[in-house]
């Protein structure tokens, strides 16, 4: 599988926002948006891109893109079972990338960003339900349980984030079981849980062309 090597803060500086892709580098002033906050590349300060409603539709899905850590393929086909699924198109576009394992591991506090959640699942450090998964994009239902693997509580990286984010509390779609290291998906979250920067609609009219 295609994996995205550059540098990540390059992709904040595309979008004009912290996308939060780096963990708790992200909050200090190391941060890439605090200390150039213009586009990358060498004409990138002063660049003068007029906006088009094509331009505003194609930067919005590039951010989902980024945030959640997908390549374009890989988003193209979220959206595509999205569209055929029962509901509001965009809002269940939302919720089947807030259901993919690593990022129920990244909300749970396991990992400090969601490359970092990606990770650990590929190594098979997590569970479902008590069974070894190493697949990222797996869809956590609610009822199943995710959590790291007895040989895997003990990882350095998982004390580390589990320190950082302490007192940060986790979705209310989640619930966190500090002793036993695991979670539980409590409901399909609903748009307004979802918090993160993204106009869904603008995604769906993009697609829909």
């Amino acid at each position: 599988m295609a994996v995205y090597h550059e540098a990540r803060c390059r992709l904040c500086r595309r979008e004009g926002m912290k996308l939060y892709l780096k963990g708790q580098r992200c909050f200090t002033d190391k941060c890439a948006i605090e200390r150039r906050a213009y586009a990358p590349g060498e004409h990138g300060k002063n660049r003068r891109v007029k906006e088009t409603n094509y331009g505003v539709q194609l930067r919005e899905k590039q951010k989902a893109r980024r945030i959640y850590g997908l390549l374009e393929r890989q988003f193209r086909l979220t959206f595509e079972k999205a569209a055929v699924t029962k509901g509001v198109t965009g809002e269940v576009l939302l919720q089947m990338l807030e259901r993919r394992l690593d990022n129920v591991i990244y909300r749970l506090g396991f990992a400090p960003s969601r490359s970092a959640a990606r990770q650990l699942v590929r190594h098979g450090h997590v569970s479902v339900n008590g069974k070894r998964v190493d697949i990222p994009s797996v869809q956590v239902h609610p009822g199943d349980e995710v959590g790291l693997r007895e040989k895997s509580r003990n990882l350095t990286a998982v004390a580390s984030s589990l320190e950082s984010r302490k007192g940060q509390s986790v979705p209310e779609w989640l619930e966190f079981n500090a002793s036993a290291l695991s979670g539980r998906m409590l409901n399909i979250p609903s748009r307004q849980s979802v918090q993160v920067p993204i106009n869904e609609q603008l995604i769906v009219e993009l697609y829909s062309k």
